[in-house]
């Protein structure tokens, strides 16, 4: 202990559980003494109550009350070590005010105090301390090292030193007001806390160290990259003006190609016509000769003078063959310009593209299709489709997931109103409205099919007459190219697909159709107005354009086929 007039040693205060001193004492029925917070501790995690020193069992959990006697002997005892304690300091209260605690009895020149009073709440020097040493009442004071503020240190109600805390309420006690009034409360040794507490400022100091050199490493990794962005910018930009230009350079070149081309076959045409041209017109001039003989000879009375001077009057000129003879220049020419628009579309195409992407870089909105089909699938629907809409050429699987062209199924199908009769087509059994909703079409290797929504009114029986209000919002695909329910002269696409997946947003009067396994968008019917339900909409198409009869199936998202 650290005063010479205590009888008790610092091992008799000291819990057997939590090895500190006692907090609350409660003394057991066999005699033993424990923190009330450590003994309830123990207790609660074994089936039986004994005692944790001597074992002993009792049948049922002992009412235990604090200890008064014992809780005030580790007051103060706590009062007397309160010198040697980290958070009563005297280097620390001397660095808090600035210099040493001085007597507060002292009127011409403060002496530095040499012990401090906690009833008087006064520092003494050693010569006013002199009556605590010597009267009979103030020997039984309370005296620990010099301290400032003690009153800051002491209950106001009782007059002690404050050596616990509250932390139900949040506030410091003396011994008296953690007996009376927070009996039931989580009470510790101020000590004890402001151990735990320093250490728990330790770990946050080191926490805050670490952060700070996580971001120090941060900003060093960001300066790296940021020069390495530099350097790599440099470099794409370098590498994509040089693509570009030489992009450019082989389309001037193919122009210049182009032009010669066509100029040597004007040229080569010309020639080929003056050619002719010329042979027809010696041809011409013979047979003008020709005629003049004719007619001189037609002329001739006497029959023994025309024998005499023609030999065989049918008797014609060498001339060629005008129906071997051909000028298709213009043939040509328009077979040039149609592959040449044929390549601008497909180039005008990929530029739209890459001026998407370029746009999306620049407003800083995720590029990433595969993003954006992900979240697109999420609306997915369940979609079968409605035998009583098929037309009678169709064949549907039986759960009703697949439909495929037949030749002679007509032979088996009864025809009703909801029927098709029209187009190849078959509608889903469910109409949606009011949402969105997304699905996915196998369509394999065929070479003609169409796909899209329709409504309930769509024309079934006749042609319908392919403007935006027609009731079908389609994409149709045939051989190689892409066009669309309500332009079919004007593809859109470019390419084939295996898997199509179309996404409706009915509120936002959206219509899209993805190639599935790219990610990519085909087309989007956008700005569109429905006033009623939108049904799926299949048509697998006959055996126009090569063999076709492989069916449309509906997969779900993410399966493979």
């Amino acid at each position: 202990m650290a005063s010479g007039n205590s009888l008790l040693s610092e091992e008799q205060l000291l819990c057997p559980i939590c090895l500190g001193v006692f907090n609350r004492p409660v003394s057991t029925p066999c005699g033993h003494n424990f923190c009330m917070s450590c003994i309830m501790t123990y207790w609660n995690d074994i089936p039986v109550s004994l005692c944790p020193v001597c074992k002993h069992t009792f049948k049922r959990r002992p009412d235990l009350k604090v200890n008064t006697f014992i809780s005030q002997l580790a007051s103060q005892f706590m009062s007397l070590q309160v010198t040697d304690a980290h958070i009563w300091s005297p280097d620390q209260q001397q660095a808090r005010c600035g210099g040493p605690v001085l007597c507060d009895i002292c009127t011409d020149s403060q002496r530095e105090a040499v012990k401090t009073c906690v009833e008087c709440l006064t520092s003494y020097c050693d010569v006013h301390l002199e009556p605590h040493h010597r009267a009979a009442g103030l020997k039984r004071h309370t005296l620990v090292e010099p301290m400032a503020s003690l009153e800051d240190r002491i209950c106001k109600e009782h007059t002690r030193l404050l050596t616990s805390f509250c932390s139900n309420d949040g506030v410091l006690l003396c011994d008296v007001c953690a007996d009376s009034h927070h009996v039931n409360h989580d009470v510790v040794p101020v000590q004890c806390l402001y151990t735990k507490r320093m250490a728990l400022l330790e770990d946050t100091e080191a926490q805050v160290q670490q952060m700070i050199q996580d971001r120090l490493q941060k900003v060093r990794d960001m300066k790296v990259t940021v020069e390495q962005s530099k350097t790599e910018t440099r470099d794409v930009i370098a590498s994509s003006v040089q693509d570009l230009a030489t992009l450019i350079s082989e389309i001037q070149k193919s122009q210049t190609e182009l032009v010669k081309v066509i100029e040597e076959k004007q040229k080569a045409s010309e020639e080929q016509a003056a050619g002719l041209i010329s042979g027809m017109e010696r041809e011409i001039t013979e047979l003008q000769e020709t005629t003049m003989k004719l007619r001189e000879l037609k002329q001739t009375e006497d029959p023994l003078t025309f024998l005499q001077s023609s030999t065989n009057p049918s008797s014609l000129p060498h001339t060629m063959d005008l129906s071997t003879v051909s000028f298709n220049v213009q043939v040509e020419m328009h077979r040039i310009q149609e592959a040449l628009s044929k390549s601008v579309f497909q180039m005008r195409m990929l530029l739209n593209k890459l001026s998407t992407e370029i746009q999306n870089v620049s407003d800083g909105t995720d590029a990433s299709t595969n993003a954006t089909l992900r979240c697109l699938q999420q609306y997915e629907v369940d979609v079968v489709l409605d035998p009583d809409t098929a037309h009678p050429l169709l064949i549907l699987s039986d759960d009703r997931k697949q439909v495929r062209y037949e030749r002679s199924s007509g032979l088996k199908r009864n025809l009703n109103l909801k029927m098709f009769t029209n187009y190849l087509a078959v509608l889903g059994q469910r109409g949606f409205s009011s949402r969105r909703f997304y699905f996915e079409v196998f369509v394999g290797g065929k070479t003609e099919w169409s796909l899209g929504v329709a409504t309930a009114s769509v024309q079934r029986n006749r042609a319908l007459d392919r403007s935006p209000h027609c009731g079908l919002w389609a994409v149709q695909f045939v051989k190689d190219k892409f066009k669309t329910s309500t332009s079919l002269n004007l593809p859109v696409l470019y390419g084939k697909v295996e898997r199509v997946g179309v996404f409706v947003d009915y509120h936002g009067g959206q219509i899209s159709f993805y190639d599935v396994q790219t990610a990519t968008l085909i087309y989007s019917f956008t700005e569109c107005v429905f006033t009623e339900e939108l049904h799926p909409y299949f048509n697998p198409c006959d055996n126009e354009y090569g063999s076709n009869l492989g069916p449309m199936i509906i997969v779900p998202v993410g399966r493979t086929e």
